[in-house]
């Protein structure tokens, strides 16, 4: 991409800024595995998101005071023997050259000139909580520099976890077609799996096809540990074990999605591993099915983000009414939120750098509303575990179908709809 396109970013996030006020974007650092073995590096995504910088220890400074801005970045040092070793390295002057920083220096350097940036500011800002060991520094650092003039005003600390979130919310052309490679590369994984599954044993030997699936056409890494859920696996929501036999009489959910140049994909589809759905399998997930677009459908500009969630809530409580697992009125029971025993999570989540991705879903009192550029997972599901009090030939059924659906200014464009959901195309498929 452009790198200009990360500096207006920069300007764009300065512009928001208060006068006499400095933010700050950590980077992220290398992770160990065990050992002295690394997993492998994956930068922050707003630090990446802000300067298309992939260097671990490294530390942005958005500063604006008088009303003028300036950018500064903290990076590892050039160091002839660490490159040889790990890869070459930008150093301060790449980092001006290369990535259009205002200033750059050693990442050595942070803790003796951070003081010194932030003498004379009012507000730091930056998302607390969210690297460990980081709040500590920045009260640190606010105490240093509040020392250095004892007539100078306090620094407040504000969070800028909605400020940095809600930049980040609405995609650019350029995200846009990087997020839907990597929904075209999930969706074919999905479609391979589908076609394969009635010679598989193991749920571990469909999760190893989609990474390979996912590799083969180059997303390296899984957005997400992937759920491969066989038959009642498939109730725990978060499951990841994904070691068990495969039964053939069972539906297989899987909840799998690439990361392809840093952004996500993600994709559920529940089928069955024998190619077939039975009687019961099949009424559950038409239900599904249907709460899943009529939840779609709903997702246009200027509609509120709960109207996809009531919805589905409302399809999913006739319908288990139609089939004898709730009694009574659908209205009333979904008043009471009988729904919530089988339908127990919310409908979806934005989807960007992140699968959960940065954003608020609250704008002021209200929740927030639909806007072209907003990329939303839509998610519905039924989940009956053996232990509810159910017929037995509905125990150990859990389905879950989602896509990954962007918001436009015509309604919205479903960027995974190219492997299918409806049940007669997936049979189709498997034969």
């Amino acid at each position: 991409m452009n790198i200009n396109v990360y500096k207006k970013r920069r300007a764009k996030l300065a512009e928001q800024l208060p006068n006499n006020s400095v933010l700050l974007l950590p980077g992220a650092d290398i992770q160990y595995r065990n050992a002295d073995s690394a997993h492998p590096f994956r930068q922050e995504s707003s630090f990446y998101y802000f300067s298309g910088f992939c260097e671990a220890e490294s530390l942005i400074a958005i500063i604006k005071r008088d009303k003028e801005l300036c950018s500064i970045v903290f990076v590892p040092p050039k160091d002839k023997l660490k490159e040889i070793w790990d890869g070459y390295r930008e150093g301060p002057i790449g980092a001006v050259e290369n990535f259009l920083f205002d200033k750059a220096y050693d990442n050595t350097q942070i803790d003796l000139m951070m003081p010194d940036i932030l003498h004379g500011a009012e507000q730091v800002f930056y998302s607390i909580g969210k690297k460990q060991g980081f709040d500590q520094r920045v009260i640190n650092w606010t105490t240093a520099a509040s020392s250095k003039d004892r007539h100078s005003k306090s620094i407040n600390i504000t969070d800028a976890t909605s400020l940095i979130g809600n930049i980040r919310l609405i995609k650019d052309d350029h995200e846009i077609d990087l997020i839907k490679k990597a929904c075209d590369i999930s969706a074919e994984a999905h479609i391979e799996a589908m076609k394969s599954v009635k010679d598989a044993n193991t749920e571990q030997s469909i999760e190893s096809l989609y990474l390979h699936e996912f590799s083969k056409r180059g997303a390296r890494f899984p957005a997400y540990p992937p759920i491969v859920a066989g038959g009642e696996n498939a109730c725990v929501l978060h499951y990841v074990e994904n070691d068990q036999d495969l039964n053939k009489n069972d539906l297989l959910l899987v909840d799998a999605g690439c990361e392809y140049e840093m952004y996500a994909a993600d994709i559920t589809r529940t089928f069955p591993v024998s190619g077939k759905f039975s009687d019961e399998q099949l009424e559950i997930y038409k239900i599904v099915l249907n709460a899943m677009n009529a939840a779609i459908d709903s997702v246009k500009e200027g509609n509120s983000i709960m109207m996809p969630q009531e919805i589905s809530e409302k399809v999913i409580t006739e319908g288990l009414v139609q089939v004898g697992i709730l009694q009574g009125d659908p209205v009333e029971l979904h008043k009471k939120g009988a729904f919530k025993d089988f339908y127990m999570h919310k409908i979806g989540h934005w989807l960007g750098l992140d699968v959960h991705d940065a954003g608020d879903y609250m704008e002021g009192d209200d929740f927030m509303r639909f806007k072209p550029g907003m990329i939303t997972t839509i998610e519905p599901g039924i989940y009956i575990s053996s232990s509810m009090k159910v017929e037995d030939k509905w125990k150990g059924i859990g389905i879950r179908i989602e896509d990954d659906i962007l918001v436009t200014k015509d309604g919205n464009e479903n960027l995974t709809k190219k492997v299918p959901s409806d049940p007669a195309e997936i049979e189709s498929l498997m034969s």
